[in-house]
C-alpha cells in the first residue's frame, strides 16, 4: 500500500516511540484520503483520524505476541 510506512512491530523495531506510530499513521491517512495536508475545512477530521489510528496502533502493538520473543515466554 504504501511503501514509506515502516514496520514497527518488535523485534523487527526494537524501540517503537510515540512519534514513530504517529508518523505511520499520519502517511496512512495521506495515502487513504490522497492529501498530504488537508485544507482548513478539513484539518480536524483529518487529525481526528491520525489519533484514532495511532492509538489503534499502539493497542495493537502492545497486544500482538511474538513467538520466541521474551515478551511472549513471560505470558
Amino acid at each position: 500500500m504504501c511503501r514509506s510506512i515502516k514496520t514497527l512491530r518488535p523485534p523487527i523495531t526494537p524501540e517503537v516511540s510515540e512519534e514513530d506510530i504517529r508518523a505511520a499513521a499520519l502517511q496512512y491517512v495521506r495515502k487513504v484520503s490522497g492529501f498530504r495536508a488537508p485544507a482548513a475545512h478539513n484539518r480536524e477530521v483529518f487529525d481526528q483520524a491520525v489519533d484514532a489510528i495511532a492509538a489503534a496502533t499502539q493497542d495493537l502493538l502492545g497486544s500482538l505476541q511474538v513467538r520466541g520473543s521474551a515478551s511472549a515466554n513471560r505470558q
